[in-house]
């Protein structure tokens, strides 16, 4: 049975015989249920290597969970691929399985605007202001943002959408929201959008009345949706039995309902060349981006 004890589990550590999954959540009352469902099928299927427990750490920010990885507090960390690369470098956490969720295991961003606007592309954006979802979001900021300082676009962040540009330089602001950040665009608070290529084709992020008087300008390439983390100290048997559970759980019907819980998992997948090439990019992209912007 997985349990939630996450005061006890943040001072005392990890007892023998127990794996921790954490999350870096703003909504932990949501997430431990969703974490909950997966850890439950998990750990009966881990007894084999001594785990006879399951609990659930959650963390506020990057920062902690980087802590809590290092002390040897969570095993275990589902995260999207800007973040999972922020805990590779910060606690030398490493890939164990690509997820995929709602059968994508794998999307770009999409940057867009207006089509009667003045930015028609990528080229065009110094002097200009663009809407990013949320400093912790990669399809909506650590992958877009790194692609305009590898363009050789500096970005400088605006008190507001009335804010003066430097020239040459590309302002941003954060809208926390795929549907602020079409609705901005459409509205001229922003003169150029960026989401994911499932956002911008979800009429529930954007609209299909701002879709027609919108443009796409540019596209990233394809990187993972979602990466599972392990501590770089984690038992190796443990490591490799866990892979192995979570590898063969789309095939098992009693996984059906945990998976779809787990943020709509359809599968987890090994981490093949050519994604591990695409999260070293992206690493060095999250690097540049904290360096360079914050």
């Amino acid at each position: 049975m997985a349990t939630a004890t996450a005061s006890h589990s943040a001072i005392a550590g990890n007892a023998p015989g127990v794996l921790v999954l954490g999350r870096i959540s703003d909504d932990p009352k949501t997430h431990y249920e969703q974490l909950k469902a997966l850890l439950d099928y998990v750990v009966p299927r881990m007894r084999d290597v001594g785990i006879t427990e399951g609990r659930i750490l959650m963390a506020k920010d990057s920062h902690q969970m980087a802590s809590y990885l290092r002390r040897g507090r969570v095993d275990w960390v589902t995260e999207t691929t800007g973040t999972a690369m922020l805990l590779q470098r910060n606690a030398g956490a490493r890939p164990l399985l690509l997820t995929e969720r709602d059968g994508a295991s794998h999307y770009h961003s999409v940057f867009f605007a207006r089509r009667d606007g003045n930015v028609h592309s990528l080229d065009q954006l110094a002097g200009h202001s663009i809407a990013f979802q949320r400093p912790t979001s990669t399809s909506a900021y650590f992958v877009p943002a790194a692609e305009l300082l590898t363009r050789g676009l500096p970005l400088e962040i605006l008190l507001s959408p009335e804010d003066t540009i430097e020239p040459g330089s590309v302002g941003y602001l954060f809208a926390w929201s795929e549907l602020n950040i079409s609705t901005w665009v459409h509205k001229g608070l922003a003169d150029v959008g960026v989401m994911s290529n499932l956002d911008w084709n979800n009429p529930k992020r954007m609209p299909p009345a701002f879709r027609d008087d919108l443009m796409v300008i540019g596209e990233t390439t394809d990187y993972p949706r979602a990466i599972e983390m392990v501590r770089s100290n984690l038992d190796p048997r443990v490591e490799a039995r866990l892979r192995e559970v979570l590898l063969d759980a789309a095939g098992d019907p009693e996984a059906g309902d945990a998976l779809l819980r787990f943020f709509n998992t359809t599968r987890f997948m090994p981490v093949d060349p050519d994604s591990r090439r695409t999260l070293d990019r992206i690493s060095e992209g999250v690097a540049r981006v904290r360096a360079e912007v914050e």
